[in-house]
């Protein structure tokens, strides 16, 4: 159920509100009016990178919009925000800005206002077809956080490698779990990912050895970019989190499972992490979110105060991972799972974050955890789908996988299901390569 918005921001997200934009009215595509989200691309035709718009089969350049004067920016703005190789500028603004652009991005690309979808020449410079444009990571990234707030996953893998009676740990239910991760091998959708080398501990082994990893894995996620930061011993209340955060992308935590298992005790996991994170190219604003907002689910016991907050905080998105091997025709869908099922909500999790003190910037990436449903076919990552190996996923067209082996492809996919159109987050691409020599 969503919220009370301004007339003007709700306008948006009417399901009859169409785009002259063909190929954004099409009920299957990620990208209708109602979704529009930013990113940062740049094509053949213009090596800068800039910021855009996802519509339809489109990126909407907001440089050459703004240039033509179609976009109103706050006083003070500079003059040249939406060209530049990162959405920080932008997002630093406030909610404010993010929802006036918003507002003015529907109004120009709605069916019947004719000021951009009559003038040839400024459509020829502000529209680029996706297919021909080059995404890049969409904002600078001071920080990243890694949650681990599914339930399900969280009691998969206490069964797995502790006692299934006594599988979550007495603080699991108390506070959302998280670590620190490394900001500066976050990428972008499509890049490659080069499997990692670390020490093993084998079980036949007194001491460990160094090679590569044996036990590649995914983990389903999505994440929450930070739109407006705290100071350093200032928390952000749990009621008022969410005016923090600007939107959502997909995400892939890879994880090397061995290289976890032998150095995770006693701090956490270190190297079998730090290699690579992958996130999709565009930013879903919480606002293209609203309609699709849900309750969480009961939390027992009642978090202590400071966790606390009144409503609905969950949000009803779809989310699939596909495996493709190398030289296959097809991939095979591993899973299928929803965000709605994550224990602890994104404004608990920034709230706990900030609790001590710690403060946050602008362009911060908060990973969600591991998303796991309750059934086998909704576990959000081969661990739990293979149950550590023992039960290999036949795929498509022949073969079958434990772990990610070199060459294959994965890809992770959401959307929102509306009335006759979706809201997507496109998707989350990643081929691993083999280890370094």
């Amino acid at each position: 159920m969503s919220r009370t918005l301004p007339s003007d921001l709700q306008a948006t997200l009417d399901p009859s509100r169409k785009s002259w934009i063909d190929s954004a009215n099409d009920p299957h595509g990620d990208f209708p009016i109602q979704n529009l989200p930013f990113g940062v691309f740049s094509d053949a035709r213009d090596a800068a990178t800039r910021v855009g718009v996802a519509i339809g089969d489109f990126v909407v350049d907001l440089s050459a919009l703004a240039g033509a004067g179609l976009l109103t920016l706050p006083a003070g703005a500079p003059a040249d925000l939406f060209a530049q190789p990162a959405l920080n500028g932008f997002i630093a603004l406030g909610r404010a800005a993010w929802r006036s652009v918003r507002v003015q991005l529907s109004a120009l690309l709605a069916r019947d206002t004719a000021t951009l979808r009559d003038d040839a020449a400024l459509r020829e410079r502000a529209l680029v077809a996706l297919k021909d444009a080059t995404l890049h990571l969409p904002v600078e990234i001071p920080g990243y956080t890694d949650f681990y707030s599914s339930k399900e996953h969280a009691t998969n893998v206490g069964s797995m490698f502790r006692d299934p009676k006594n599988a979550l740990l007495p603080n699991w239910s108390e506070m959302p779990i998280g670590y620190n991760g490394r900001a500066s091998s976050v990428v972008v959708s499509g890049t490659p990912v080069r499997r990692p080398n670390g020490q093993l501990k084998l079980p036949d082994h007194e001491r460990p050895v160094f090679g590569a990893c044996r036990k590649l894995d995914i983990e389903l996620e999505t994440g929450f970019v930070i739109g407006r930061g705290n100071a350093l011993g200032e928390p952000v209340a749990c009621a008022h989190a969410e005016d923090h955060i600007f939107g959502m992308v997909l995400l892939n935590d890879w994880s090397a499972r061995d290289i976890q298992q032998w150095e995770y005790v006693p701090l956490g996991p270190f190297n079998a992490k730090t290699f690579a994170t992958s996130i999709s190219p565009w930013i879903v604003t919480l606002d293209a979110l609203e309609p699709f907002r849900v309750a969480q689910p009961a939390q027992e016991p009642q978090p202590l105060a400071y966790l606390r907050h009144d409503g609905d905080h969950a949000f009803d998105i779809a989310l699939e991972v596909r495996l493709r091997a190398e030289g296959a025709n097809e991939a095979t869908t591993i899973a299928r799972t929803n965000f709605r099922h994550m224990y602890w909500t994104m404004a608990q999790q920034l709230a706990h974050h900030t609790v001590s003190g710690c403060n946050t910037r602008v362009g911060d990436l908060m990973g969600s955890g591991t998303i796991s449903g309750p059934t086998e076919d909704s576990f959000g990552s081969l661990l739990e789908l293979t149950w550590n190996g023992k039960k290999p996923l036949e795929l498509n067209g022949g073969g079958a996988r434990s772990f990610i082996e070199d060459g294959d492809e994965l890809t992770l996919a959401g959307w929102c299901q509306g009335d006759g159109y979706r809201v997507g987050f496109g998707t989350c691409v990643g081929k691993i390569l083999p280890a370094a020599k």
